[in-house]
């Protein structure tokens, strides 16, 4: 077992400058951590997990020893997905029980697969050294709110079983019946992973410019009509997104180290007082529970009846 805290034992390179606009930072949804899990399938299945270092225990669930143990000598045979959750099953040669690396990237997480001898960025807290030890996965998070955990099958069905369907795989039944009774902003709505997960902050503003739908509008009061065409909206966002491999603004990349290519895409997510891509009309911003949401007044009108909220945050900022 090799658990090293903290131990530089290879020199950080200096981070290249990131050719986006950084304006906080943003937690990745379902289609970057979707480019990743493809990613991990692509570069990592079949391959077995040699040796494990960990530099930062802050970024283990649970007991760092426990982790490097139950992982060192596993095959990765499997990848899966569910909101922004990845699950790596893991087989052992004795035919015990596998275990499952659970990865959550949280705000600044990057999950990668490099040469042993490339230079490591700083902030990099996990190393996962595969096969004969030329490449190895790395975990590098600069806030250190993602999370890596090593769990039994019993104890990652408790977990996964808590998040609502896939955004990407829900069906119509299952979305429409998630919005009735519920009264609080849609933007929320969208956005509450106990409902439907995988969606955050930029594709959920986005899904909601497709269809045509104000984020203050409440889910119980939306038509059948336009309900049907969120569904559609969010399936239509996700898909595209994935397709492109994600949205990159500052610290997302994908499993080679490379930035999302759909930020050029997005039309109404951090385009306040741009013109609409449909209308023209000026994009506003509002703050619905705490978040920025993003919005066309022309395309997205606000209906009569709203969510309540507090104060100035019912207030559009320019």
């Amino acid at each position: 077992m090799n658990v090293k805290l903290a131990v530089k034992t290879r020199t950080p390179c200096s981070l290249s400058r990131v050719p986006y606009p950084v304006t906080r930072f943003l937690m990745p949804e379902l289609p970057e951590v979707e480019t990743v899990a493809q990613g991990l399938r692509r570069r990592a299945l079949g391959r077995r997990i040699v040796t494990v270092e960990v530099r930062h225990a802050a970024v283990i669930g649970g007991s760092a020893e426990e982790f490097v143990s139950t992982l060192e000598g596993r095959k990765l045979i499997q990848v899966s997905r569910k909101g922004k959750a990845i699950a790596v099953e893991l087989a052992a040669t004795d035919g015990s029980a596998p275990r499952f690396l659970l990865v959550r990237l949280g705000m600044t997480g990057q999950l990668t697969v490099a040469a042993h001898e490339a230079p490591i960025e700083p902030h990099t807290h996990v190393f996962m050294t595969l096969d004969d030890g030329r490449e190895e996965l790395r975990f590098r998070d600069v806030r250190r709110f993602g999370r890596l955990r090593s769990l039994s099958q019993v104890d990652l069905e408790k977990i996964l079983g808590g998040l609502g369907p896939d955004a990407q795989l829900v069906t119509k039944q299952q979305f429409l019946e998630a919005m009735c009774g519920r009264n609080g902003a849609i933007k929320s709505w969208l956005m509450n992973q106990n409902l439907v997960a995988g969606l955050g902050n930029i594709y959920a503003d986005e899904a909601l410019f497709e269809a045509r739908i104000h984020p203050l509008a409440q889910p119980c009061r939306v038509s059948a009509e336009k309900a049907n065409e969120l569904y559609k909206a969010v399936r239509k966002v996700l898909g595209h997104a994935v397709r492109l491999g994600g949205t990159s603004f500052s610290d997302y990349r994908d499993i080679e180290g490379r930035p999302g290519a759909f930020l050029s895409k997005l039309k109404v997510y951090q385009h306040t007082g741009e013109p609409c891509k449909r209308c023209g009309r000026a994009i506003r911003r509002i703050v619905v529970g705490g978040r920025s949401s993003h919005f066309c007044p022309q395309c997205q009108p606000r209906p009569r009846t709203t969510a309540k909220m507090r104060g100035a945050r019912n207030r559009a900022i320019r």
